[in-house]
């Protein structure tokens, strides 16, 4: 499994959605599923699946699925 699709995957996981609303649009509050118990949920999820440890700014700057993507950047994690 490469990095966008683990990336992808911990979304459906930590946010229990379909995998075909997780895509470049998504952003936390558009869907009831991505509240704020979720999203720790998907930050702890990130964490263990790339084996780091996001930051508490990153995690509340962390606002939608491309953002995050640019966040994990700064972890040298590309998507």
């Amino acid at each position: 499994m490469n990095n966008l699709e683990t990336y992808k995957k911990a979304f459906v996981d930590s946010l229990s959605i379909d995998h075909d609303l997780v895509n470049e649009k998504l952003e936390y509050g558009s869907i009831p599923e991505w509240d704020s118990i979720a999203h720790m949920s998907l930050m702890s999820e990130l964490e263990d699946r790339f084996n780091l440890t996001i930051e508490t700014d990153d995690v509340i700057d962390f606002s939608g699925f491309q953002k995050g993507k640019e966040i994990l950047k700064k972890y040298k994690i590309e998507i």
